[in-house]
């Protein structure tokens, strides 16, 4: 049976109110695969989000995270504070962070291998801008990016990594990869990986779509068998929408 994860990411999005009161409606859906469902939220509503979903099955996390674990590093959030609030989740190496804040494939690394030390799972963002794709580079482009964030990761810290297939050109666009798009490069990034590891761990690997899925398009883009899933932005906001596409992965199992 194949197995999905549908996490939404909402990025700078609602304030504790409102992030604690879509918890609650997301908890009364009652998910019949509830544990395949996440919201990856700001560090500032995350207690409420926890607490909220508690005994749901549903997981939450971060949105991003420091590999250190203390010092001298204003404004940023350490693995350790991530679990003690109990957070299952964090979002590494998105591509606004690394566009506007400067990550980079050493420093995803890094938080990579704090997040599996302490048994959180990454959920690791990798993809081609535009200018890439239309020079026809984008492969070579995204096994860079896996070779170097995976790099000195053993088989079994690799095999607790979620991988999100994000091609810039498709996040908050409005354009979307085309299911056919969407499964050639997730099925590419399957093979990276069992080229990296072995083909046993890359089957078993969770590989989502992470541009522009919404409820329109969902189901195409999950009926496609290397897509176990999405990482969802602006339909991850209204109940309804992000309901819609949990619904439409439940469908296909």
């Amino acid at each position: 049976m194949k197995k999905f994860l549908i996490a939404g990411n909402w990025k700078m999005n609602k304030l504790t109110a409102e992030a604690a009161a879509f918890a609650k409606e997301l908890k009364a859906k009652n998910f019949s695969n509830a544990d395949e469902v996440a919201v990856l939220v700001p560090f500032t509503q995350l207690t409420a989000v926890g607490e909220g979903l508690a005994g749901s099955g549903i997981g939450f996390g971060a949105q991003n995270v420091h590999f250190e674990k203390s010092g001298a590093f204003t404004g940023e959030i350490s693995v350790p504070m991530l679990e003690e609030i109990g957070v299952n989740y964090c979002i590494v190496g998105h591509s606004e962070r690394r566009e506007y804040f400067g990550e980079t494939d050493e420093t995803v690394n890094a938080k990579l291998k704090a997040l599996i030390e302490a048994g959180i799972t990454p959920i690791l963002c990798v993809g081609e801008s535009l200018a890439v794709r239309e020079a026809q580079g984008e492969q070579t482009f995204v096994a860079g990016q896996l070779v170097a964030d995976f790099n000195g990761l053993t088989r079994e810290g690799a095999g607790k990594v979620v991988i999100a297939y994000e091609p810039i050109w498709a996040i908050g666009t409005g354009k979307t990869a085309t299911p056919e798009q969407a499964e050639e490069m997730c099925a590419f990034i399957r093979g990276v990986i069992g080229g990296l590891y072995d083909n046993d761990l890359a089957d078993k690997m969770l590989i989502l779509y992470g541009g522009s899925m919404k409820a329109s398009n969902a189901a195409d883009l999950l009926a496609k068998p290397d897509i176990n899933g999405g990482l969802i932005g602006g339909a991850s906001l209204k109940i309804d929408d992000f309901s819609a596409i949990v619904d439409a992965a439940a469908q296909l199992k």
